[in-house]
């Protein structure tokens, strides 16, 4: 079973989308549940990812790509 990493929809209130500024883990990495694994940015505010469960982290959305709040960045296997 695969739990889905997304852009959390309460970090800001405006509907505007954000950039994946960078990973902190390598797709294939074994995260524990918490762990930081990537940074967003929106209207020049950073924001942290962290991992919603323990596992092995699939990277689906490369740093630098526009994302919606909600969207799908990654899972965690």
């Amino acid at each position: 079973m695969s739990t889905d990493i997304t852009i959390p929809t309460d970090l800001w209130e405006e509907d505007e989308e954000c950039v994946i500024t960078g990973w902190l883990v390598d797709d294939g990495a074994t995260v524990e549940s918490g762990a930081l694994v990537a940074e967003i940015m929106t209207a020049k505010v950073q924001y942290e990812v962290h991992a919603p469960a323990s596992g092995t982290v699939r990277i689906t959305q490369e740093a630098d790509a526009v994302v919606a709040k909600g969207a799908v960045i990654g899972r965690i296997e």
